[in-house]
């Protein structure tokens, strides 16, 4: 038995990345995307899924909205991803399973997955195997999709329209920017130190100065991100 899911948010990349994220977890269907709340909430009061990932701040009605729309008698679970920690309350008092808070970190979505996993397969009477996998991003290199175990990456480096991802033993570039790659990381495993730099915390060697020494690699820290850099891998 696979979970169906649906994933509502007008933002195209959010979708993006957590379809992405769904691949690792073959027990889960996403079944739907939607990018309007009208036409996502036609979608679930005629169709039967049991997980809708649903954004808040939506055009025409919000994510909150929608949940009171719903019509079922049985109403699916819902998952809320937003950029905005304020509305957690208000989001448990519709009784929703989980709360992300953009931009998602695999590790938390995996607790979800979990969480979501736990509760269908005791409401079902089923059981769902256990999942293992390592926190990863994919990155496009040579028209191939290659997978990159997050604990491997020691740093990554923008240069111009390219980024440059240095791990334990392989560079990869990739055409991308180094913003939109940064945003799939666990923010608490790494960190803009320079326009040009995002470095995985748990690598550094040692600093010195306005530079970060990782394994043989010599990492400068921009002089306006200096304070933050200090003060994070400091305390």
């Amino acid at each position: 038995m696979k979970i169906k899911c649906i994933i509502i948010d007008d933002e195209p990349l959010a979708i993006k990345v957590l379809l992405n994220y769904f691949k690792n977890f073959p027990d889960f269907e996403v079944v739907a995307t939607f990018t309007t709340s009208l036409e996502a909430l036609h979608y679930i009061n005629k169709t039967t899924v049991e997980v809708v990932f649903l954004d808040i701040k939506m055009p025409i009605m919000t994510g909150f909205e929608l949940i009171k729309l719903i019509e079922h008698d049985v109403k699916p679970r819902v998952v809320i991803t937003t950029a905005y920690r304020e509305f957690a309350a208000e989001s448990y008092d519709l009784d929703v399973l989980d709360y992300l808070v953009k931009p998602i970190p695999i590790i938390r979505f995996i607790k979800c997955i979990s969480k979501i996993s736990t509760e269908i397969s005791v409401k079902n009477n089923i059981k769902i195997e256990p999942f293992r996998v390592e926190p990863h991003i994919f990155i496009k290199v040579d028209k191939k999709m290659v997978k990159l175990i997050i604990d491997e990456i020691l740093f990554i480096e923008g240069m111009k329209e390219y980024i440059k991802v240095v791990t334990n033993d392989k560079t990869y570039i990739t055409h991308k920017s180094l913003s939109s790659l940064t945003d799939e990381l666990p923010i608490d495993q790494f960190l803009r130190v320079h326009k040009s730099y995002c470095i995985a915390l748990n690598k550094i060697k040692f600093i010195e100065g306005n530079r970060i020494q990782i394994q043989s690699f010599t990492i400068p820290i921009g002089r306006n991100y200096s304070k933050e850099v200090k003060n994070r891998i400091l305390e």
